[in-house]
């Protein structure tokens, strides 16, 4: 049977994450722009769930926005990420989570390259990387 890891209280998150990745990934947070660890970030590779491992993006779909958050084209694959609008702070917006965990990850935006046209704005405390093996770690 698997792990329903929408129903942990938040106690669980608070002993297993550190304070930002708490604050962002579970409190619905933003980390400030040019200051993540993978927003700079060029390594091959999945980026996964901080909070539940599930792997979200792949490397080859990161692309430099110039926003100062890691951005990607597109999910490693269909119902990776779930949706829902967010109409904080006085604009409408695509708000992005994991489907596994329902941790908040970021916004969607239309206005990404080709092929999707889609930039998912994903913050770097809601992430882990993990390394394609056999390759360079830079």
């Amino acid at each position: 049977m698997s792990e329903d890891w929408k129903a942990k209280p938040e106690s669980y998150w608070r002993e297993k994450l550190t304070p930002e990745q708490f604050q962002v990934a579970r409190k619905k947070g933003t980390e400030r722009a040019f200051s993540g660890q993978y927003w700079n970030h060029h390594g091959k590779g999945v980026y996964a769930c901080v909070c539940c491992g599930e792997p979200l993006f792949d490397s080859e779909t990161k692309f430099e926005s110039g926003t100062g958050w890691p951005s990607y084209t597109q999910p490693v694959a269909p119902g990776a990420v779930s949706e829902e609008v967010d109409n904080s702070f006085f604009m409408r917006r695509v708000e992005a989570n994991c489907a596994k965990c329902g941790a908040h990850l970021g916004h969607v935006f239309d206005d990404g390259p080709r092929p999707t046209g889609l930039r998912y704005c994903i913050n770097s405390a809601s992430l882990a990387f993990e390394d394609k093996p056999g390759e360079d770690k830079s």
